[in-house]
């Protein structure tokens, strides 16, 4: 069973918007962070944003630049990024993770420190 299920990935122009949801009914959002990374053919895994419920805060990547949003439905248990003003750049396959964190760890190489993740969905932004 896999822990956690992306959706919403899909083709879209440059400028456009996609909102990606992750499933994850078998994560307390008050003890686990959940986070979104992404993946670019020949590029290491990167960190989006993250959302801890432990210290009620969220991080985005640098690149981000206000683009994009993470956010979180309790009750749905499901977690979203919305991604607004995408560039080329962006396309990549966007993971969900989740560990038990109390809040979000931070650096180039975070992706190593989360033992749930999703299968990824594709996300292609055409100039």
């Amino acid at each position: 069973e896999v822990p956690l299920v992306e959706s919403g990935g899909g083709l879209v122009q440059a400028g456009g918007s996609l909102r990606l949801s992750c499933a994850a009914s078998r994560f307390s959002f008050d003890i686990y962070a959940i986070a979104w990374f992404r993946q670019a053919p020949g590029k290491e895994r990167e960190g989006v944003a993250c959302i801890s419920g432990g210290d009620g805060k969220s991080y985005y990547g640098d690149f981000v630049k206000g683009r994009f949003t993470i956010s979180s439905d309790n009750a749905k248990k499901t977690v979203y990024l919305q991604m607004n003003s995408l560039k080329p750049e962006d396309t990549a396959v966007y993971y969900c993770a989740a560990e038990r964190f109390t809040s979000c760890p931070r650096g180039p190489r975070s992706y190593i420190a989360y033992g749930y993740w999703g299968q990824g969905t594709q996300v292609t932004v055409s100039s």
